[in-house]
């Protein structure tokens, strides 16, 4: 009894000592976010990418798309999976704190030889129930760096199913409204047909009454037809885009009840800053960060397998040759040891180990770096393809107007005046339709980039 507490004791001062020893622990790192940008203003955006996405879309229509997106998205339903695996990899890593136990038995019959016997017995039969524990204190903090290591993984996994939702947020608000900007381009190709169809009816007329030529009337048919060909084109973009959401939304392929360009309302203004705290938000840039601080735990526990092992074992049961004698005080047994196993020569596995998760360390290091420069480009990006989108829609305005007017006057000089001829016609219009379609493009690439600002910065997973 004496040596077992001599092993409670000597077990409780290296507990003692492994509490008191000073861990290196992952410390967060401080990048100079402002100069990830370029043209920035005073200001900050962050409370765009803060924003739930049920405020930056108001539209009912795609806020049903959305919730159902988040609900269905096979994506998400993976990432959920990859996050489930990672919280149960966390709780083994604290399980491995816990002493090992394990329970068994068994009945052996044996033929004994004779010096065996002592003269008396040649066969015998031995009844066994034993129970066996082991387990190994956390002297130098390996198993602790192990389990911040998993702990700092699942946080990676929780980012990345973040991330995953902000990528189809925006991809959903992406396509819902190209399927807006091309119903436009439909009603604008379909409005057009209708207004060249009347001017083939009046062309015929005007040659009846000697107004114009008979080329005239054909280069009209041939400007009827030209719009009827845009038609199918238009059509092939709206079935493909309505496939492309579905799929985002988790279903087969099918229709897709939406509002129209029109009545959207942009929810920013075009002063926007600098978005000062990028880091808090983007869920890509914290998994990155997440997955750094993994591996740098990892390299802690590398360190710490070069030191000795500390393990406690015992064990106790009953055994007996006779089964009315098997669960009494005569067959009990029990023992309990503690041992030390420093590492000597181990094929250079644990500073392979070590020189890996160093390498690894710097990778993931590396990576962190690129994501924060593809962070910043995308927010750059984003917020310069906002104000442009801007300036190109106001211009394009006026183009369609200015347009417009040049449409009516050529057509009243072509009735009422000899100095034109239907070429000037022609011309006028084609170019009235190509400017209405790209204004129609126009609207829909300020909302493209007000989406990508959005994603961006980190919006899409906050409820």
């Amino acid at each position: 009894m004496k040596w077992t507490y001599k092993i409670y004791i000597g077990a409780l001062a290296i507990g003692m000592l492994a509490s008191c020893q000073s861990t290196q622990s992952y410390q967060h790192l401080d990048i100079a976010v402002k100069e990830l940008y370029r043209d920035t203003q005073e200001g900050d955006t962050l409370s765009i990418g803060m924003m739930p996405w049920q405020t930056l879309f108001k539209d009912a229509k795609l806020q049903e798309l959305i919730t159902e997106g988040i609900e269905n998205n096979l994506d998400l339903k993976i990432g959920i999976e990859r996050l489930h695996a990672s919280e149960s990899l966390l709780k083994q890593s604290k399980a491995a704190f816990l002493p090992d136990l394990s329970i068994g038995g068994g009945v052996k019959r044996s033929r004994l030889s004779y010096p065996q016997g002592f003269g008396f017995v040649k066969n015998a039969t031995q009844y066994d129930v034993f129970a066996n524990t082991s387990w190994e204190i956390d002297v130098w903090g390996k198993l602790a760096s192990s389990k911040r290591a998993a702990y700092y993984r699942m946080l990676q996994s929780d980012a990345g199913q973040k991330a995953v939702q902000t990528q189809i947020v925006a991809q959903i608000a992406d396509y819902y409204y190209q399927l807006l900007a091309l119903d436009q381009q439909q009603t604008i190709i379909e409005k057009t047909i209708v207004n060249r169809k009347v001017d083939v009816e009046t062309m015929q007329k005007l040659k009846e009454s000697n107004v114009v030529t008979g080329a005239a009337v054909v280069q009209s048919e041939a400007n009827y037809y030209d719009a009827e060909a845009t038609l199918p084109g238009v059509k092939r973009q709206i079935r493909e885009v309505e496939n492309a959401l579905n799929v985002l939304l988790g279903k087969p392929v099918g229709t897709i009840d939406r509002a129209n360009l029109t009545v959207q309302e942009l929810p920013i203004e075009p002063n926007i800053g600098i978005p000062a705290h990028l880091l808090k938000n983007r869920p890509d840039v914290m998994a990155a960060e997440y997955e750094l601080a993994a591996y740098f735990e990892d390299v802690n526990a590398a360190k710490r397998a070069f030191y000795p092992s500390l393990n406690i074992t015992g064990g106790a049961g009953f055994s007996s040759y006779e089964f009315k004698d098997w669960f009494t005080s005569t067959g009990l047994f029990a023992n309990i040891a503690g041992g030390l196993l420093q590492p000597i020569f181990n094929k250079r596995q644990n500073k392979t180990r070590l020189e890996i998760a160093k390498a690894s360390y710097q990778e993931k290091a590396y990576n962190f770096q690129k994501t924060m420069l593809v962070a910043g480009q995308e927010v750059s990006d984003a917020l310069y393809a906002y104000e442009m989108a801007g300036e190109q829609l106001t211009m394009r305005q006026q183009q369609v107007d200015k347009l417009a007017l040049a449409v009516d006057y050529t057509k009243k000089l072509l009735v009422y005046h000899s100095s034109t001829n239907y070429t000037d016609v022609l011309t006028s219009e084609q170019a009235h339709l190509y400017a209405q379609l790209a204004h129609s493009n126009d609207q829909l690439l300020e909302w493209q980039a007000i989406i990508k600002l959005y994603k961006a910065l980190g919006g899409g997973w906050r409820e």
